[in-house]
């Protein structure tokens, strides 16, 4: 991006919530890609894509200090041989049982990525692989699943998507083994509607990386797009909200005057930031953790940061965490 560029975007820093200098990031210096955060057993645990194993997982008591904690799907499944990307990890208490959502490259030749679910006693796992994958597709339309309990109807949900294609929400069975039977996948938010920029750099030219919340009374969808990594890395959060998990969901950039959904952009340090999980700690305080390349050395891989959520005007802000 050219300089001219580049400070036209820094001076939506404050305003927007874009990625911001806190002292204390990155919080995992290491290759740790796509970071599920979840609080469980008096701690916090992180899930990241396939580095040094097929899903990595670490542990925190503060979400600032980690130690890694090996590999959560020790056994890679039947099903898949490559790429155990974006894990997403959840307890059901009814099951008492820690719940992994992931996908993984088909063995199938004829077949691209697919959804996988495994289960495990404890939250580092060892994750066990049902046998069967949840959903197969071409490319990488089926990657980057997201779990969500409703807490208003109780519904277990899945959320999932990206291939250039929209993100999709549907219902699960009791066990998160397969889909409800009688439903069907519902597409709840689109990629390429946000205003393309002067650059011609739209940030929704893909989307996927779903994550869900519910704060007083709206459903926030975060999502990131358009491309995670390599030399051309050009990457962003952004946010859509509904009164209804299924949607109608209604872009940030609806309302934005400018546009953009983007509500977590590059800044000076770091390059590229998204693929967000959404995790609150005692004192009901949110937090966001995504990875981010660092721009000094544009080297190492995706390392882990995390920064505080607030709200304005019923949107969520990314600011620095003290």
């Amino acid at each position: 991006m050219k300089k001219f560029c580049l400070a036209a975007v820094l001076s939506f820093a404050g305003m927007y919530g874009f990625a911001q200098k806190t002292g204390h990031n990155p919080v995992l210096d290491k290759n740790f890609p796509d970071p599920t955060v979840i609080r469980a057993e008096g701690k916090y645990y992180a899930y990241a894509t396939n580095s040094n194993a097929h899903i990595q997982v670490a542990s925190s008591t503060d979400l600032m200090h980690w130690q890694p904690e090996g590999d959560a799907l020790p056994q890679p499944p039947v099903w898949a041989d490559r790429d155990f990307w974006a894990p997403h990890v959840l307890y059901d208490p009814v099951m008492k049982k820690y719940v992994m959502f992931y996908s993984g490259e088909s063995t199938d030749k004829n077949m691209g990525k697919c959804l996988g679910v495994a289960y495990a006693d404890k939250p580092t796992g060892p994750f066990v692989d049902k046998g069967t994958p949840l959903i197969c597709g071409e490319g990488f339309v089926n990657i980057d699943p997201m779990a969500f309990v409703d807490p208003v109807s109780g519904k277990k949900l899945l959320y999932w998507g990206s291939g250039f294609e929209p993100i999709r929400v549907q219902e699960m069975s009791d066990d998160w083994s397969g889909f409800k039977p009688g439903t069907t996948a519902k597409m709840v938010v689109w990629p390429g509607k946000d205003k393309v920029p002067a650059d011609g750099k739209s940030y929704d030219r893909l989307i996927e990386g779903a994550w869900v919340t519910l704060h007083k009374g709206w459903y926030y969808l975060y999502y990131s797009g358009d491309n995670c990594c390599g030399e051309n890395a050009h990457y962003a959060v952004m946010v859509a909200r509904s009164k209804d998990p299924f949607g109608p969901f209604e872009r940030f950039g609806e309302k934005h005057n400018n546009g953009s959904s983007v509500i977590l952009g590059l800044n000076e340090e770091w390059l590229a930031p998204g693929h967000n999980s959404i995790v609150k700690d005692d004192r009901g305080r949110e937090y966001i953790a995504y990875h981010a390349i660092p721009a000094k050395k544009k080297t190492g891989g995706r390392v882990m940061l995390i920064d505080r959520i607030t709200y304005r005007k019923g949107w969520p802000v990314v600011v620095p965490s003290k």
